[in-house]
């Protein structure tokens, strides 16, 4: 039967359609093995997986944020609102016009690239490798550049100048400071927009230090020119083949981003965003007892709606230049959000602590949620309109329903009502949606404009889940094996598949089983990670965890050969998309 109408049900997307529902993948960018990487992916590896999704009958292809990240390289820990990661960037000659074939080559040279394209990610040489190419890029740009490139270049800093200045001094300056973008710990005068513009301006033009960071600047303007026209040309690729991008804006920016950097007045920076907690995250005790500690400064929303939340609104129409839908990160805190009243470096000095000692150190405050809690009717009131507002202003941006809210977590009772009322989709993970009786929802029961996948990039996949119940059924506590054989039956009963008499590890016909289900359900869009997918265990993020696990392990085989090393269960995915429904027309 087909949906009402509803604002925005006319965009520029017809495929794009909830009366169809589709089938896609996640994977985050960096994972992706291209045929001609340099240790990462890139938007050559990403035209290359959308190639690949678009034989397997997938329509949707979603990755994590490539804003441009901070040291952590976690991409949700951002320099920059806007500015597009480096490392995505296919640095070849084929993909950078500016950089000759002997200086790849020469560059190149001293790199291992079979190391590098056979393991995890491994940041330093790769980064160092691809800042070598982008600066050889782009001094043969400015030595001799071609007419109708150096006017599209000019066009592009033009169109961007408002957040594109400011991030070029920024990063100059970074990149002056040895890549370190702790800006508390740089030269006062540099410490600020304002402070840095008055210094460099007082130099004369011809002293060294100006010259050097105005040289750097352009650079990091050139870098993003290629970047967003990269990031561009694999939208318009994946558009001839019928295949949408889904792009992800991050809950928070970085305390020492350049937003926070040239606009600190946007920010409040007297606490640090997270989330409450949550015993599912056993691996973490601090994440256990006093939540998640993400560290992004929370956003003063008065200031912002000052001049009509400018900053949202030039965050959003980028990104609609570079994706069909965007996922907005942790839209509870949208409404309310958990705020911390120490930054997370202080964190192990705040885990044995009991409350009142943590007062004591915090000036009587407490992790809690920011501007109010739910305690009351009238706060809940108060929180519900927050959200509508902000949301709405979103929509004024992207129209309904490309922009899918990732609601989450401890879902106050107010903010899926104000989704369904905007035609925002929100998630469902199964395992996360059940009935009094422990029973699993049933997929036929989700509303249409909704997401349905089994996990995200913070949990385990499938695979790994199903095989911790088995080893629970195989131990020696009768109540976590029966426990876990329930959970396992349950979860084959919101497939539709009957129940285990005997429990077992997962196999080909659980892999089956489960995808099934979840394509069965009645949410517009069924998109697993390419873990669930490809039915592996691979991991990409342990929240709580610091350390190499973490934003580098990389898919087993390069994209060219994920048809051949997994073709079995791909065949039987086509098949599932046919029966289901989700098949494209």
């Amino acid at each position: 039967m087909p949906l009402p109408d509803w604002p925005g049900k006319r965009f520029s997307v017809p495929e794009l359609d909830p009366d169809q529902r589709l089938a896609g993948v996640l994977a985050p960018v960096f994972a992706l093995r291209g045929s001609e990487d340099l240790g990462v992916g890139d938007t050559l590896a990403l035209r290359e997986f959308v190639d690949w999704a678009a034989a397997e009958g997938l329509r949707i292809v979603q990755i994590l944020p490539v804003n441009e990240p901070g040291s952590d390289h976690s991409p949700y820990n951002i320099l920059s609102s806007m500015a597009l990661d480096p490392l995505t960037i296919a640095t070849l000659p084929d993909e950078l016009p500016e950089l000759s074939r002997p200086d790849f080559k020469r560059l190149t040279k001293s790199a291992d690239l079979a190391a590098l394209r056979a393991g995890p990610v491994a940041y330093g040489a790769v980064t160092t490798l691809k800042r070598q190419l982008l600066a050889a890029a782009h001094e043969a740009f400015r030595a001799e550049p071609d007419p109708d490139r150096l006017a599209a270049y000019e066009d592009f800093c033009a169109e961007h100048a408002v957040w594109l200045e400011p991030y070029a001094l920024y990063r100059a300056l970074v990149t002056r400071h040895g890549e370190n973008e702790v800006f508390d710990h740089w030269a006062e005068p540099q410490r600020s927009l304002p402070a840095a513009r008055a210094w460099l301006e007082g130099l004369p033009e011809n002293n060294p230090e100006r010259l050097a960071l105005e040289h750097l600047a352009d650079l990091h303007r050139y870098t993003q020119w290629i970047a967003f026209s990269q990031w561009q040309a694999v939208r318009e690729h994946a558009a001839t083949l019928g295949v949408s991008l889904m792009g992800d804006v991050p809950v928070g920016v970085s305390i020492y981003s350049c937003d926070v950097w040239s606009e600190p007045h946007q920010f409040d920076l007297t606490r640090s965003s997270g989330a409450p907690p949550e015993k599912v995250f056993k691996s973490d005790p601090f994440t256990e007892k006093w939540g998640q500690n993400w560290g992004f400064p929370l956003y003063d929303w008065f200031a912002m709606s000052k001049d009509n939340f400018a900053w949202w609104r030039r965050r959003l129409q980028a990104m609609t230049s570079l994706y069909d839908l965007i996922r907005v990160d942790h839209a509870l805190g949208f409404f309310r959000i958990y705020g911390f009243p120490w930054r997370p470096n202080r964190n192990a000095e705040f885990l044995p602590l009991t409350e009142d000692e943590a007062r004591e150190r915090t000036g009587g405050r407490l992790p809690g949620f920011i501007p109010r809690d739910d305690s009351t009717p009238e706060n809940e009131a108060a929180n519900q309109r927050h959200g509508e507002v902000l949301f709405g202003i979103m929509l004024e941006e992207i129209p309904a329903p490309r922009l899918i809210a990732e609601d989450l977590g401890l879902v106050p009772d107010y903010v899926r009502p104000v989704l369904d009322r905007l035609h925002i989709p929100g998630f469902k993970i199964p395992p996360w949606e059940r009935e009094p009786d422990g029973r699993y929802q049933p997929g036929a029961g989700y509303p249409r404009l909704a997401l349905a996948t089994y996990a995200t990039h913070d949990h385990p996949p499938v695979r790994t889940f199903w095989n911790e119940w088995f080893t629970q059924t195989q131990g020696p506590d009768a109540a976590a094996a029966a426990h876990a054989l329930a959970e396992m039956n349950a979860l084959l009963a919101f497939c539709g598949a009957p129940p285990l008499a005997q429990p077992r590890p997962f196999d080909e016909d659980i892999h089956a089983v489960t995808m099934r289900g979840l394509m069965a359900t009645n949410a517009w869009l069924a998109i697993p990670m390419i873990t669930d997918i490809l039915g592996t265990d691979d991991r990409f993020n342990f929240p709580g965890a610091i350390g190499d696990q973490n934003w580098t392990a990389r898919l087993a085989a390069p994209i060219e050969e994920l048809a051949r090393t997994h073709r079995n269960s791909l065949r039987t995915l086509r098949k599932i998309l046919v029966e289901t429904g989700r098949a494209a027309n």
